[in-house]
């Protein structure tokens, strides 16, 4: 008879661990749930009326779209240098991506519109910034440096995160896991 109590108290146990996964969205990490990447909260940030920009808003991540991040600003040298690299990249990868270049600098006040859309054109930007005042989203998506690249898949979470510059093939490549997950 005990023993018959013991797995029935066992089965329980397995039932309530099963029940609190699915109720807290995730799996112990003792059971291999670290494995996933981390969720990441969307937020709301203002855009730069550019070159392939437009003024208003833009929420990122983009909710079931994948989305490339570039995070820079206009004082960094191996941002402007990766500019190229980064066009090529929007170039090849057309729609399949929401592409936005972010930067944290603040727009108005330390540093004006006139100078982001400025760099922007000397350096032939051509797709959607926005501005991280706040710097929610760089603290979110565990930036550390400038320039700063995060592909995010249509589910929300990071598929790929790098500092530094990179190639064209490189940024394709990045963005490409989180495209098929």
């Amino acid at each position: 008879m005990r023993r018959r109590h013991l797995l029935a108290g066992l089965a329980s146990v397995g039932v309530l661990g099963g029940a609190g996964a699915v109720a807290t969205g995730g799996v112990p990490d003792a059971l291999g749930g670290s494995d996933a990447p981390e969720l990441v909260e969307p937020i709301t940030l203002d855009t730069v009326d550019a070159p392939g920009s437009r003024d208003g808003e833009v929420t990122l991540p983009a909710p079931d779209r994948p989305t490339f991040i570039d995070f820079f600003a206009t004082w960094c040298g191996p941002c402007a240098d990766q500019m190229p690299a980064l066009a090529e990249a929007h170039d090849r990868l057309g729609d399949e991506v929401l592409f936005v270049s972010v930067t944290t600098q603040n727009v108005g006040d330390v540093v004006s519109e006139e100078t982001i859309v400025d760099w922007w054109q000397k350096h032939d930007g051509d797709w959607l910034i926005a501005a991280d005042t706040s710097l929610e989203l760089f603290t979110r998506l565990g930036v550390d440096g400038f320039p700063s690249a995060r592909a995010v898949d249509a589910t929300g979470r990071i598929r790929w995160a790098d500092s530094g510059t990179h190639t064209a093939d490189e940024i394709v490549t990045g963005i490409g896991q989180a495209l098929d997950p």
